[in-house]
């Protein structure tokens, strides 16, 4: 049986869980996730998880925060003037926005704490600084060609 290796295309059904059991993704009620080792679609620390592994095998990993979505940082969290905050939209805390960024870019951006003339809000992404655990199975494996390709970023899809 072939192992994945940089440049194969995987199928791999996961369940992604905190350190305290609760489930953010699972793939488990519905198609694989597919990817190509090495072209960062996901995060560092999963792709790792995944190379070496043969079809039907079984694993769990723990990917640590710096192979995952970073660091928590303090410089992503910043406090707005409400004024700032569309007419239409009423800011609670728990809610999602979108920051449009000086040169046109959108952030999606989480409200952490309201005040009376203030709304704070954080842009780090919401599994930054958590470890995360994921039970993996490795569906299939097509070898691949060529040398791999990306720009570093990848992302496994979350909430």
């Amino acid at each position: 049986m072939a192992q994945a290796k940089q440049g194969d295309e995987v199928q791999v059904h996961y369940t992604g869980k905190l350190e305290d059991g609760t489930v953010f993704d699972t793939s488990e009620d519905g198609e694989p996730l597919s990817f190509t080792i090495g072209e960062n679609r996901v995060i560092p620390g999963f792709e790792e998880a995944v190379t070496g592994m043969e079809p039907g095998d079984s694993k769990t990993a723990e990917v640590e925060p710096e192979q995952a979505y970073g660091e928590h940082r303090e410089d992503m969290v910043m406090e707005m003037e409400r004024d700032q905050i569309p007419d239409e939209v009423e800011p609670e805390v728990g809610q999602q926005l979108q920051l449009r960024l000086e040169n046109g870019q959108t952030v999606p951006v989480l409200i952490t704490a309201l005040g009376e003339e203030s709304v704070t809000i954080d842009a780090n992404h919401p599994l930054a600084g958590r470890k995360l655990i994921f039970d993996i199975d490795l569906v299939d494996v097509s070898e691949g060609e060529g040398s791999p390709s990306g720009d570093g970023e990848g992302n496994i899809v979350t909430p």
